[in-house]
Protein backbone atom coordinates (compact mmCIF):
# COMPACT_ATOMS: atom_id res chain seq x y z
CA UNK A 1 0.00 0.00 0.00
CA UNK A 2 1.43 3.74 -1.08
CA UNK A 3 -0.86 5.82 0.63
CA UNK A 4 -1.35 8.77 -1.46
CA UNK A 5 -3.83 11.13 0.29
CA UNK A 6 -5.53 11.77 3.56
CA UNK A 7 -8.67 13.49 4.71
CA UNK A 8 -9.91 14.47 8.02
CA UNK A 9 -13.50 15.37 8.31
CA UNK A 10 -14.46 16.53 11.73
CA UNK A 11 -18.04 16.18 12.21
CA UNK A 12 -20.65 16.55 15.50
CA UNK A 13 -24.27 14.81 15.58
CA UNK A 14 -26.52 15.22 18.22
CA UNK A 15 -27.11 11.76 20.45
CA UNK A 16 -30.35 10.29 20.34
CA UNK A 17 -31.10 10.62 24.18
CA UNK A 18 -28.55 12.07 26.49
CA UNK A 19 -25.78 10.02 28.00
CA UNK A 20 -25.43 10.74 31.31
CA UNK A 21 -21.85 9.01 33.41
CA UNK A 22 -19.96 10.59 36.78
CA UNK A 23 -17.94 12.81 34.99
CA UNK A 24 -21.04 14.44 33.11
CA UNK A 25 -23.26 14.92 30.00
CA UNK A 26 -23.13 14.23 26.88
CA UNK A 27 -25.68 15.77 24.17
CA UNK A 28 -23.67 15.83 20.97
CA UNK A 29 -20.69 13.85 19.60
CA UNK A 30 -17.88 14.85 17.54
CA UNK A 31 -15.59 12.76 16.11
CA UNK A 32 -12.95 12.63 13.44
CA UNK A 33 -13.54 10.40 10.22
CA UNK A 34 -10.39 9.39 8.66
CA UNK A 35 -10.50 8.68 4.83
CA UNK A 36 -7.41 7.01 3.35
CA UNK A 37 -6.76 7.01 -0.42
CA UNK A 38 -4.13 4.35 -1.39
CA UNK A 39 -2.18 4.84 -4.99
CA UNK A 40 -4.34 2.38 -6.85
CA UNK A 41 -7.55 4.48 -5.97
CA UNK A 42 -8.87 2.40 -3.38
CA UNK A 43 -9.66 3.57 0.17
CA UNK A 44 -9.80 3.38 3.71
CA UNK A 45 -11.41 4.60 6.43
CA UNK A 46 -11.07 4.88 10.08
CA UNK A 47 -12.07 6.97 12.95
CA UNK A 48 -10.51 9.02 15.69
CA UNK A 49 -12.71 8.19 18.95
CA UNK A 50 -11.35 10.99 21.35
CA UNK A 51 -14.39 12.97 22.99
CA UNK A 52 -14.30 16.42 23.08
CA UNK A 53 -12.81 17.19 26.49
CA UNK A 54 -10.41 15.34 28.37
CA UNK A 55 -12.47 13.37 31.00
CA UNK A 56 -11.93 9.58 29.83
CA UNK A 57 -8.31 9.76 28.79
CA UNK A 58 -5.81 13.06 28.37
CA UNK A 59 -6.99 13.25 24.63
CA UNK A 60 -9.00 15.45 23.01
CA UNK A 61 -10.41 15.99 19.54
CA UNK A 62 -8.17 19.16 19.40
CA UNK A 63 -5.09 17.60 20.36
CA UNK A 64 -5.71 14.45 17.96
CA UNK A 65 -6.00 17.06 15.13
CA UNK A 66 -2.74 18.86 16.25
CA UNK A 67 -0.81 15.35 16.66
CA UNK A 68 -2.48 13.76 13.21
CA UNK A 69 -1.68 17.51 10.88
CA UNK A 70 1.65 17.77 11.86
CA UNK A 71 3.11 14.54 13.03
CA UNK A 72 1.07 11.27 12.50
CA UNK A 73 0.17 12.02 8.80
CA UNK A 74 3.50 12.66 7.38
CA UNK A 75 4.90 9.52 8.81
CA UNK A 76 2.63 7.49 6.21
CA UNK A 77 2.24 9.67 2.96
CA UNK A 78 3.73 8.29 -0.23
CA UNK A 79 5.05 5.32 2.44
CA UNK A 80 5.14 2.00 1.23
CA UNK A 81 3.12 -0.25 3.90
CA UNK A 82 2.85 -3.77 3.45
CA UNK A 83 1.08 -4.80 6.50
CA UNK A 84 -0.91 -2.60 8.92
CA UNK A 85 1.00 -3.25 11.98
CA UNK A 86 3.96 -1.42 10.27
CA UNK A 87 2.25 1.72 11.32
CA UNK A 88 2.02 0.98 14.69
CA UNK A 89 6.07 0.82 15.01
CA UNK A 90 6.26 4.15 12.64
CA UNK A 91 4.32 6.05 15.63
CA UNK A 92 6.38 4.37 18.68
CA UNK A 93 8.75 7.84 17.70
CA UNK A 94 5.66 9.67 19.73
CA UNK A 95 4.35 8.96 23.11
CA UNK A 96 0.67 8.78 23.48
CA UNK A 97 -1.61 10.01 21.52
CA UNK A 98 -3.65 6.38 20.98
CA UNK A 99 -6.72 7.29 19.70
CA UNK A 100 -4.96 9.94 16.93
CA UNK A 101 -3.05 6.35 16.06
CA UNK A 102 -5.51 4.12 16.24
CA UNK A 103 -7.67 6.14 13.56
CA UNK A 104 -4.83 6.01 11.25
CA UNK A 105 -4.27 2.39 11.54
CA UNK A 106 -7.57 1.58 11.73
CA UNK A 107 -8.01 2.98 8.18
CA UNK A 108 -4.93 1.09 7.35
CA UNK A 109 -6.54 -2.24 8.09
CA UNK A 110 -9.50 -1.41 6.40
CA UNK A 111 -7.55 -0.59 3.31
CA UNK A 112 -5.10 -3.83 4.05
CA UNK A 113 -8.27 -6.14 3.98
CA UNK A 114 -9.59 -4.73 0.86
CA UNK A 115 -6.42 -5.38 -0.77
CA UNK A 116 -6.29 -9.02 -0.07
CA UNK A 117 -10.06 -9.71 -0.56
CA UNK A 118 -10.94 -10.62 3.19
CA UNK A 119 -13.03 -9.29 5.81
CA UNK A 120 -11.73 -7.10 8.57
CA UNK A 121 -12.48 -9.98 10.85
CA UNK A 122 -11.18 -12.83 8.79
CA UNK A 123 -7.80 -10.69 8.48
CA UNK A 124 -7.59 -10.28 12.35
CA UNK A 125 -8.27 -13.97 12.71
CA UNK A 126 -11.67 -13.80 14.13
CA UNK A 127 -14.18 -16.60 12.67
CA UNK A 128 -17.43 -15.68 14.21
CA UNK A 129 -20.46 -14.74 11.95
CA UNK A 130 -22.55 -13.23 14.88
CA UNK A 131 -21.53 -12.17 18.00
CA UNK A 132 -23.61 -11.55 21.06
CA UNK A 133 -23.92 -7.62 22.56
CA UNK A 134 -24.35 -6.06 25.92
CA UNK A 135 -25.43 -2.50 26.28
CA UNK A 136 -25.12 0.73 28.55
CA UNK A 137 -27.53 2.05 30.85
CA UNK A 138 -26.53 6.05 31.26
CA UNK A 139 -27.35 7.13 35.13
CA UNK A 140 -30.52 8.66 35.47
CA UNK A 141 -32.67 7.94 38.41
CA UNK A 142 -34.04 4.37 39.06
CA UNK A 143 -37.01 4.12 37.43
CA UNK A 144 -35.41 5.51 34.18
CA UNK A 145 -32.87 2.88 34.27
CA UNK A 146 -35.02 0.58 35.42
CA UNK A 147 -37.76 1.31 32.28
CA UNK A 148 -34.45 1.56 29.99
CA UNK A 149 -33.35 -2.08 30.77
CA UNK A 150 -36.62 -3.15 29.45
CA UNK A 151 -36.46 -1.77 26.70
CA UNK A 152 -33.17 -2.65 26.10
CA UNK A 153 -34.05 -6.59 27.05
CA UNK A 154 -36.75 -6.88 25.07
CA UNK A 155 -34.49 -5.57 22.30
CA UNK A 156 -32.39 -8.88 22.89
CA UNK A 157 -29.35 -7.68 24.66
CA UNK A 158 -27.26 -10.44 26.81
CA UNK A 159 -25.52 -7.93 29.08
CA UNK A 160 -26.48 -4.87 30.81
CA UNK A 161 -23.50 -2.34 32.02
CA UNK A 162 -25.27 -0.04 34.45
CA UNK A 163 -23.16 3.37 34.71
CA UNK A 164 -23.57 4.18 39.14
CA UNK A 165 -22.83 7.22 41.78
CA UNK A 166 -20.44 5.62 44.04
CA UNK A 167 -23.17 7.57 46.47
CA UNK A 168 -26.20 5.89 45.12
CA UNK A 169 -24.51 2.23 44.15
CA UNK A 170 -26.29 0.28 46.20
CA UNK A 171 -29.29 1.86 45.90
CA UNK A 172 -29.40 1.37 41.88
CA UNK A 173 -28.09 -1.50 42.01
CA UNK A 174 -30.36 -3.61 44.70
CA UNK A 175 -33.61 -1.71 42.92
CA UNK A 176 -32.25 -3.45 39.23
CA UNK A 177 -31.56 -6.67 41.17
CA UNK A 178 -35.08 -6.58 42.66
CA UNK A 179 -36.77 -6.07 39.50
CA UNK A 180 -34.14 -8.25 37.02
CA UNK A 181 -32.31 -10.98 39.63
CA UNK A 182 -31.18 -12.95 36.54
CA UNK A 183 -29.68 -10.53 33.70
CA UNK A 184 -26.50 -10.31 33.40
CA UNK A 185 -25.14 -7.14 35.28
CA UNK A 186 -22.37 -5.08 35.72
CA UNK A 187 -21.71 -1.67 36.93
CA UNK A 188 -19.30 0.50 36.05
CA UNK A 189 -18.67 4.41 37.67
CA UNK A 190 -15.57 5.86 35.89
CA UNK A 191 -12.75 6.06 38.63
CA UNK A 192 -15.31 7.40 40.99
CA UNK A 193 -13.89 5.31 43.99
CA UNK A 194 -10.74 5.09 45.96
CA UNK A 195 -9.75 2.28 48.29
CA UNK A 196 -10.98 4.09 50.99
CA UNK A 197 -14.14 2.88 49.76
CA UNK A 198 -13.07 -0.76 49.90
CA UNK A 199 -15.85 -1.47 52.28
CA UNK A 200 -18.27 -0.04 50.36
CA UNK A 201 -17.73 -2.03 47.25
CA UNK A 202 -17.27 -5.51 49.22
CA UNK A 203 -20.93 -5.11 50.29
CA UNK A 204 -21.88 -5.44 46.30
CA UNK A 205 -20.58 -9.03 46.43
CA UNK A 206 -24.61 -9.71 47.17
CA UNK A 207 -25.84 -8.71 43.97
CA UNK A 208 -23.58 -11.30 41.82
CA UNK A 209 -22.47 -8.63 39.62
CA UNK A 210 -20.84 -9.82 36.47
CA UNK A 211 -17.92 -7.54 37.03
CA UNK A 212 -17.34 -3.72 38.19
CA UNK A 213 -15.59 -2.09 35.80
CA UNK A 214 -12.40 0.45 36.97
CA UNK A 215 -13.61 1.36 40.32
CA UNK A 216 -10.18 2.92 40.93
CA UNK A 217 -7.67 5.25 39.03
CA UNK A 218 -6.26 4.08 36.19
CA UNK A 219 -2.79 4.07 37.20
CA UNK A 220 -3.77 2.74 40.60
CA UNK A 221 -2.92 -1.31 40.02
CA UNK A 222 -1.88 -2.03 43.44
CA UNK A 223 -5.25 -0.75 44.42
CA UNK A 224 -6.94 -2.99 42.06
CA UNK A 225 -5.16 -6.37 43.36
CA UNK A 226 -6.01 -5.46 46.87
CA UNK A 227 -9.57 -4.84 46.26
CA UNK A 228 -9.83 -7.81 43.93
CA UNK A 229 -8.42 -9.95 46.61
CA UNK A 230 -11.14 -8.86 49.16
CA UNK A 231 -13.80 -9.44 46.58
CA UNK A 232 -15.91 -12.08 45.15
CA UNK A 233 -16.87 -10.26 42.02
CA UNK A 234 -14.33 -9.99 39.40
CA UNK A 235 -12.95 -6.61 38.83
CA UNK A 236 -12.36 -5.32 35.40
CA UNK A 237 -9.98 -2.90 34.26
CA UNK A 238 -10.96 -0.43 31.25
CA UNK A 239 -8.78 3.04 31.33
CA UNK A 240 -5.53 1.41 32.99
CA UNK A 241 -5.40 -0.78 30.14
CA UNK A 242 -3.06 1.38 27.37
CA UNK A 243 -0.92 -1.35 26.07
CA UNK A 244 0.07 -4.92 26.36
CA UNK A 245 2.65 -4.19 29.35
CA UNK A 246 -0.24 -2.92 31.17
CA UNK A 247 -1.83 -6.33 31.00
CA UNK A 248 1.27 -7.64 31.71
CA UNK A 249 1.44 -5.89 35.15
CA UNK A 250 -2.46 -6.79 35.89
CA UNK A 251 -1.86 -10.28 35.55
CA UNK A 252 1.14 -10.22 37.57
CA UNK A 253 -0.70 -8.06 40.67
CA UNK A 254 -3.45 -10.01 40.39
CA UNK A 255 -5.44 -6.60 39.72
CA UNK A 256 -8.29 -8.14 37.44
CA UNK A 257 -10.03 -10.94 36.45
CA UNK A 258 -11.44 -9.26 33.18
CA UNK A 259 -10.06 -7.23 30.50
CA UNK A 260 -11.92 -4.59 28.26
CA UNK A 261 -10.30 -3.74 25.29
CA UNK A 262 -10.76 -0.18 23.39
CA UNK A 263 -8.69 -0.38 20.15
CA UNK A 264 -8.76 3.29 20.64
CA UNK A 265 -7.46 3.48 24.43
CA UNK A 266 -4.75 1.13 23.44
CA UNK A 267 -3.50 2.84 19.83
CA UNK A 268 -5.24 0.72 17.76
CA UNK A 269 -6.26 -3.02 16.32
CA UNK A 270 -2.68 -4.08 16.41
CA UNK A 271 -2.51 -3.75 19.67
CA UNK A 272 -5.36 -5.08 20.72
CA UNK A 273 -4.49 -8.28 18.72
CA UNK A 274 -1.78 -8.86 20.90
CA UNK A 275 -3.74 -7.97 24.47
CA UNK A 276 -6.17 -10.43 22.78
CA UNK A 277 -2.99 -13.49 22.84
CA UNK A 278 -1.75 -12.70 26.17
CA UNK A 279 -5.23 -12.68 27.56
CA UNK A 280 -6.10 -15.67 25.84
CA UNK A 281 -2.69 -17.63 27.22
CA UNK A 282 -3.70 -16.65 30.70
CA UNK A 283 -7.45 -17.68 30.52
CA UNK A 284 -8.70 -13.96 31.16
CA UNK A 285 -11.85 -13.20 29.65
CA UNK A 286 -12.17 -9.89 27.15
CA UNK A 287 -14.68 -7.47 25.88
CA UNK A 288 -14.70 -4.95 24.06
CA UNK A 289 -15.78 -1.49 24.96
CA UNK A 290 -17.88 1.08 23.57
CA UNK A 291 -17.02 4.74 23.16
CA UNK A 292 -20.68 6.24 21.50
CA UNK A 293 -18.78 5.76 18.17
CA UNK A 294 -20.11 6.35 14.65
CA UNK A 295 -20.72 3.19 12.34
CA UNK A 296 -16.97 3.17 11.46
CA UNK A 297 -15.66 2.30 14.85
CA UNK A 298 -18.38 -0.24 15.90
CA UNK A 299 -17.91 -2.27 12.61
CA UNK A 300 -14.16 -2.48 13.85
CA UNK A 301 -15.16 -3.41 17.15
CA UNK A 302 -17.33 -6.07 15.81
CA UNK A 303 -14.55 -7.78 13.41
CA UNK A 304 -12.21 -7.53 16.78
CA UNK A 305 -15.03 -9.36 19.20
CA UNK A 306 -15.11 -12.30 16.74
CA UNK A 307 -12.21 -13.38 17.71
CA UNK A 308 -11.90 -16.55 20.38
CA UNK A 309 -10.89 -14.27 23.59
CA UNK A 310 -13.86 -12.14 23.38
CA UNK A 311 -16.02 -14.24 25.39
CA UNK A 312 -18.27 -11.55 27.02
CA UNK A 313 -20.88 -9.55 25.09
CA UNK A 314 -19.11 -6.12 24.15
CA UNK A 315 -20.51 -2.30 23.99
CA UNK A 316 -21.48 -3.23 20.76
CA UNK A 317 -24.96 -2.20 20.58
CA UNK A 318 -26.87 -0.95 17.43
CA UNK A 319 -26.47 2.04 15.41
CA UNK A 320 -29.76 3.31 16.71
CA UNK A 321 -29.24 3.11 20.26
CA UNK A 322 -26.97 6.79 19.69
CA UNK A 323 -28.31 8.11 16.83
CA UNK A 324 -31.40 8.64 14.24
CA UNK A 325 -29.02 8.17 11.78
CA UNK A 326 -25.48 6.44 10.88
CA UNK A 327 -22.89 7.19 8.53
CA UNK A 328 -22.43 3.44 7.07
CA UNK A 329 -25.32 1.45 5.21
CA UNK A 330 -26.56 -0.94 6.33
CA UNK A 331 -26.20 0.35 9.76
CA UNK A 332 -25.28 -1.92 12.33
CA UNK A 333 -28.71 -3.87 13.56
CA UNK A 334 -29.50 -6.45 16.40
CA UNK A 335 -30.77 -9.74 15.38
CA UNK A 336 -32.13 -11.96 18.39
CA UNK A 337 -29.62 -10.26 20.35
CA UNK A 338 -26.44 -10.74 18.41
CA UNK A 339 -25.45 -8.48 15.59
CA UNK A 340 -23.48 -10.00 12.32
CA UNK A 341 -20.31 -10.02 11.76
CA UNK A 342 -19.84 -8.18 8.02
CA UNK A 343 -18.41 -10.63 5.56
CA UNK A 344 -17.68 -8.43 2.85
CA UNK A 345 -13.83 -7.04 2.18
CA UNK A 346 -12.74 -4.35 4.38
CA UNK A 347 -15.05 -3.18 7.11
CA UNK A 348 -17.58 -4.65 4.69
CA UNK A 349 -20.13 -1.40 4.85
CA UNK A 350 -20.55 1.37 3.13
CA UNK A 351 -19.67 4.83 4.42
CA UNK A 352 -22.30 7.25 2.94
CA UNK A 353 -19.82 10.43 2.24
CA UNK A 354 -22.83 12.63 1.79
CA UNK A 355 -24.24 12.24 5.03
CA UNK A 356 -20.37 12.53 6.44
CA UNK A 357 -20.48 15.98 4.71
CA UNK A 358 -23.74 17.01 6.22
CA UNK A 359 -22.40 16.95 9.67
CA UNK A 360 -18.55 18.33 8.97
CA UNK A 361 -17.38 21.24 10.73
CA UNK A 362 -13.46 20.79 9.45
CA UNK A 363 -12.21 19.08 6.75
CA UNK A 364 -8.45 18.86 5.74
CA UNK A 365 -6.75 17.41 3.19
CA UNK A 366 -2.77 15.87 3.04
Amino acid sequence: MRIKQVELSVIEQPLKVPFHTSYGTYVQRESIIIKMIEDSGAIGYGEVVAFSEPWYTEETIQTALHVLDLFLIPLILEKDIIHPSEASELFKCFKGHHMAKAGLEGALWDLYSKQQNLSLANALGGSCDAIPVGVVVSLANTEKMIQQIKQYEQEGYERFKVKVDKKRDYEIVSTIREHFPDISLMIDANSAYTIKDIDQLKRLDEFKLLMIEQPFGDREFIEHAELQKEMKTSICLDESIHCIEDVKLAIALGACRIINVKPGRVGGLTESLKIHDLALKHHIPLWVGGMIETGISRVQNIALASLPGFTIPGDISASSRHFEEDIIHPDVQLQNGKVLVPQEAGIGVEVDEERIDRLTKLKRRY
